[in-house]
């Protein structure tokens, strides 16, 4: 018999949001601040992948701005069909279910993806976003992957 402290456990790392993995670091100035480049495997949805940018800052541009914990809220996102697609047991809710979270500041700000499903034209969409307690975001970035031959699991 498999205690419960175990199956509590497995059930809480299912369902944390995805993973990524980085594949592209791009300088772009003398100060050492860079653009990330991730990519992000639906944990949902086999056969989708999103591509995720943004900035990254050095300590010279930490140091000099005086704002010490935090990076911008910038993204850009890119999500394409990359194997057959599995579309599983997904939340089609209308603000969809979070894929993706990353911190972005010490406590306050994270960047974070939601999946939203859009049974009328048969497509997938992620969202890019930046969420901050204080002031909110209006820094999105949106992608979409049509499901022509996905198939459905109910």
């Amino acid at each position: 018999m498999v205690p419960r402290g175990v199956i509590a456990l497995a059930l809480v790392l299912l369902a944390m949001p995805a993973r990524s993995e980085q594949v592209g670091r791009v300088g772009v100035d003398w100060t050492g601040n860079d653009i990330v480049i991730e990519a992000l495997a639906d944990p949902k949805v086999p056969g989708v992948t999103c591509h995720l940018a943004y900035f990254e800052r050095s300590l010279i541009d930490r140091l000099s701005q005086g704002n010490w914990f935090e990076d911008p809220s910038n993204a850009s996102i890119a999500c394409r069909q990359t194997g057959p697609i599995t579309l599983g047991d997904i939340d089609r809710s209308e603000d969809g279910e979070e894929v993706f979270r990353e911190g972005r500041s010490l406590i306050l700000k994270s960047l974070r993806v939601r999946r939203i499903y859009d049974a009328d034209s048969n497509v997938l969409i992620y969202l890019a976003h930046a969420r901050e307690l204080v002031e909110g975001s209006a820094k999105m970035s949106i992608s979409t992957v049509p499901l022509w031959e996905a198939v459905r699991a109910e």
